[in-house]
């Protein structure tokens, strides 16, 4: 069975620090990371010549794909909540990894001229209001609502 990238992810925590060392290498004025365990969110906020911004990355999200991948059945060594609970984790722990290498990825992009600033982060950016710009555009309707039929779309109970 082909496995789901990050799958084998364990450096958690470790991957969160080195985000935040990515981010002051890249020059922001502050930076953080929070985890949402209410919401299975993993928060980056950092401030960037006067840019802030607020990415939000669900484990929860994640979880799902690893359950889609990985689905329990009778004949699975642990108990259904035991396989979900061992989803949440794994998926905890590869967002931490996948968002250390996104934003590494893209400050590089961004300090080599190949994006600029906007380009990779203005859906996170923070508005006056304090939402983020993605969030008042789905507000305000101006994006096509995904269909729940697509693959791509995926949730966990």
């Amino acid at each position: 069975m082909k496995t789901l990238p990050y799958e084998e992810a364990t450096a958690g925590d470790r991957a969160l620090a080195e985000l935040q060392r990515v981010l002051e290498g890249f020059g922001c004025q502050s930076f953080g990371t929070m985890v949402d365990n209410e919401r299975h969110v993993i928060v980056v906020g950092f401030k960037w010549r006067g840019r802030s911004v607020q990415m939000e990355a669900s484990w929860k999200g994640y979880a799902a794909a690893w359950i889609k991948r990985h689905p329990w059945s009778s004949n699975t060594r642990r108990s259904r909540a035991d396989h979900d609970a061992r989803a949440l984790a794994q998926g905890r722990t590869s967002v931490c990894s996948m968002l250390r290498d996104w934003v590494k990825g893209q400050t590089v992009a961004i300090e080599c001229g190949i994006l600029q600033f906007e380009e990779v982060f203005m859906p996170h950016m923070l508005l006056e209001d304090g939402r983020r710009v993605i969030d008042a555009a789905r507000a305000a309707h101006m994006l096509p609502a995904l269909s729940q039929d697509d693959p791509k779309v995926v949730s966990i109970k």
